[in-house]
């Protein structure tokens, strides 16, 4: 008895000690020790009633097997957000900071039935173009570019100055970015998930892509834009806009915890001294451990129904605890084998990521080519004094403070090779518009031309 009342208590800072409240999913207390949170939420069974942020509730499967369920029944549970209840009923404060991601968009992530079919075919068959070898030169280039800015200066912190930028601009040269609009979709996605004036940011990156979708309708090139364009599904220019959006913008941030994380977790573990032959392994554990999303996957109850013992009204708010579910008991023997198939990080069912080898390609190099660059990499500070971002949907810290033997960086020898593939770069040349060369993008576009 003792011992079960102890085991009920909640982690130190959660407001529901002796209260029955919802579970939060947001402030300091959850971001220093999720899964304390998470062992709590266990004991009263699949499912756990939390709060999002405040006076937004959310019902959290933490239970591998009901999380596995829920996504591969369409039917029961559907994606299209317009259904959310206490949306529709005014519950939802309008300057929420989670609304962003959870409110209804004409795309795949929010689409159900033949729409989504159709939509996620679209992206599928577009990515799928993406040739592998092509995907490793601009993965490294990419690389080397960012490793240039502080290679020379022995130290960086490798989620701002790596991690944070490397998927968005491997996403951009993808979609043939010119100079110009490559610049303010970056503006625009790093804005929308670090909250830093959101509303702006998500004003500016529509209005890029749609100015990206007149660019491709003109002048097609050989890149992921022009072949989502060219597709079967004859997407309309709106539907472009906002594909493009849900595949650059979420496509890219959980990209950026998966390569901050398995950095973090390469530079914390005694287990990867010898790191060169083990960035596979430490990615496959960090997907298990520390997935890049943690909680997510929203769907809705589609009528009043019974889930794993929780009654639901249909409109309810339902997501999987994607961190809490890959560290389910029942997983352990999964986990020990080494199989990076049952975990839940690139999600199951009709919705499951389309990207998973894509991502996993694009971490495992850019990792390799930073710790050949950087070989004595290591931790600045001590390890425990990392601090994790706040917030219910992400995984990812703050800052990863490192310091190495400063590198001289050699500028523009593979990258001029291959500058004659590239079209985006053609066309940023080429573009009417006005550069400004302080962009991100630009930066970029202009180091590969020296």
């Amino acid at each position: 008895m003792d011992a079960e009342s102890t085991a009920l208590v909640p982690p130190p800072g959660c407001p529901a000690h002796g209260t029955g409240a919802r579970i939060p999913l947001y402030g300091p207390e959850f971001a220093a020790d999720p899964h304390a949170y998470y062992d709590y939420m266990r004991q009263f069974g699949a499912t756990t009633p939390v709060e999002l942020a405040p006076g937004v509730e959310a019902t959290l499967v933490t239970d591998h097997s009901a999380a596995l369920q829920m996504l591969q029944d369409p039917t029961s549970f559907r994606k299209d957000a317009r259904r959310w209840r206490a949306l529709k009923e005014g519950h939802i404060p309008a300057d929420s900071p989670v609304l962003p991601l959870l409110a209804y968009r004409p795309n795949a992530l929010f689409s159900d039935g033949v729409e989504h079919l159709r939509l996620r075919q679209a992206i599928t068959d577009s990515l799928a173009k993406v040739d592998s070898r092509r995907l490793t030169q601009r993965t490294q280039q990419i690389s080397d570019y960012l490793i240039a800015q502080f290679g020379s200066r022995g130290s960086a912190d490798l989620v701002g100055e790596y991690a944070k930028q490397l998927p968005l601009f491997v996403f951009t040269e993808l979609f043939g970015c010119p100079a110009d609009i490559g610049d303010r979709i970056l503006f625009g996605i790093s804005g929308m998930f670090d909250g830093i004036n959101a509303g702006k940011a998500v004003e500016v990156l529509f209005q890029a892509t749609a100015d990206l979708v007149a660019l491709k309708r003109a002048k097609p090139g050989d890149d992921v834009a022009s072949w989502l364009m060219k597709h079967e599904a004859g997407l309309s220019d709106e539907e472009m806009v906002y594909q493009l959006a849900v595949v650059i913008g979420p496509g890219a941030e959980p990209l950026r915890n998966l390569l901050g994380n398995t950095l973090h977790r390469l530079l914390t573990h005694d287990q990867y001294a010898h790191k060169g032959g083990l960035i596979s392994d430490a990615l496959d554990d960090t997907l298990w451990g520390n997935p890049p999303l943690t909680n997510f996957l929203p769907h809705y109850a589609a009528t009043d129904m019974e889930f794993a013992g929780t009654k639901l009204k249909a409109g309810d708010l339902v997501m999987v605890s994607i961190a809490a579910a890959n560290n389910d008991r029942t997983l352990a023997a999964a986990r020990q084998s080494g199989s990076n198939r049952a975990h839940l990080s690139f999600s199951a069912g009709p919705h499951a990521c389309p990207s998973r080898e894509p991502a996993r390609h694009i971490t495992v190099t850019a990792i390799e080519n930073l710790l050949n660059q950087l070989p004595d990499v290591e931790l600045a500070v001590p390890s425990d004094s990392l601090t994790w971002r706040p917030g219910p949907f992400s995984r990812s810290l703050t800052a990863l403070p490192t310091r190495f033997t400063p590198v001289e960086t050699v500028r523009g020898s593979a990258a001029s090779k291959s500058r004659q593939e590239a079209p985006a770069r053609e066309e940023a040349q080429s573009s009417p518009r006005k550069v400004e060369r302080t962009g991100l993008w630009s930066s970029f576009l202009s180091w590969l031309a020296k």
